[in-house]
C-alpha cells in the first residue's frame, strides 16, 4: 500500500505528454519575432503560470507587447491541442486507477488554467479521477514555492506531510520539500538534461508509470 493518504499530480511532463506541443509554441512565437528558442527557456517556463512566464518571456527577450497580449496568444495556440490531441503519458491512467482502488485521494496542482486542463483530463477520461485542482494563477508564486502544493492539499483535505506530490522539473520538485510532502520526481525527455538534480532532491524517482504501478502492486 502507498505510504500517503493523498497524491497531488502536476500535468504538463507529468501526466500529460505534452510539453512538445510547448516546444512547438516556444519556437513558433519567438520565431515570428525574429528569436531562437535560448537553452533551458522552455523548461523554466514549464514551472511558471502564464503571467509569470509572460513577464519572464518579455524581460528575456525585450518584447514590447503586454503580458496579457502574451498569454491570449499561447492561449489559443494550445487551446486545441489540449482539447483534443494532448494524452496521457504511457501507464498513468492505469496507475491513477490503482490508487483509487487503495483509497488515496487524487489532487492536481498544475501552472495550466482551468481552460487548458480541465478539456485535457475531459478528453483523456480521467478528470473525474481527481477530488481537487489547484493551479499556480490561483497562488502568489510559481513552482519553485509550495503555495501550490499546499493549495491542492487543503483542498483534498490532507496534512502535507500525509500527501506526495509528482512533478518532472527540478522546481517543482524544490516545492514539494518545502511543502513538506513527499516528493516524487518522474522522467521526462524535455528535462533530462535536470535528471540527476532532480533525483538528489526528491524522496524517489519513476522513469515510467508502469515503473510506479509494478511497485504499488507488489
Amino acid at each position: 500500500m502507498p505510504d500517503f493518504d493523498a497524491a497531488i499530480f502536476d500535468l504538463d511532463g507529468t501526466l500529460l505528454d505534452s510539453l512538445g506541443v510547448w516546444e512547438k509554441v516556444d519556437r513558433n512565437f519567438l520565431g515570428a519575432r525574429g528569436f531562437a528558442v535560448t537553452p533551458g527557456y522552455t523548461a523554466a517556463m514549464g514551472a511558471m503560470s502564464f503571467e509569470e512566464g509572460a513577464e519572464y518571456t518579455i524581460r528575456r527577450y525585450g518584447l514590447s507587447e503586454t503580458a496579457e497580449a502574451l498569454i491570449s496568444e499561447w492561449s489559443g495556440m494550445v487551446a486545441d491541442e489540449y482539447a483534443h490531441t494532448i494524452r496521457l503519458k504511457p501507464g498513468a491512467r492505469e496507475y491513477l486507477c490503482c490508487l483509487k482502488k487503495q483509497g488515496v485521494k487524487l489532487g492536481v496542482a498544475t501552472a495550466l488554467p482551468e481552460e487548458l486542463y480541465g478539456p485535457a483530463l475531459k478528453n483523456n477520461g480521467v478528470y473525474g479521477f481527481f477530488e481537487a485542482f489547484a493551479s499556480v494563477c490561483e497562488v502568489k508564486r510559481g513552482k519553485g514555492f509550495p503555495d501550490v502544493y499546499l493549495l491542492a492539499a487543503e483542498r483534498l483535505r490532507t496534512p502535507p506531510e500525509r500527501c506526495a506530490a509528482f512533478e518532472d522539473v527540478l522546481p517543482g520538485i524544490r516545492g514539494i520539500r518545502a511543502a513538506g510532502m513527499t516528493a516524487v520526481g518522474v522522467y521526462d525527455p524535455h528535462s533530462r538534461g535536470e535528471e540527476n538534480a532532480i533525483r538528489a532532491a526528491a524522496d524517489s524517482y519513476l522513469h515510467s508509470w508502469s515503473e510506479a504501478l509494478f511497485s504499488s502492486e507488489s
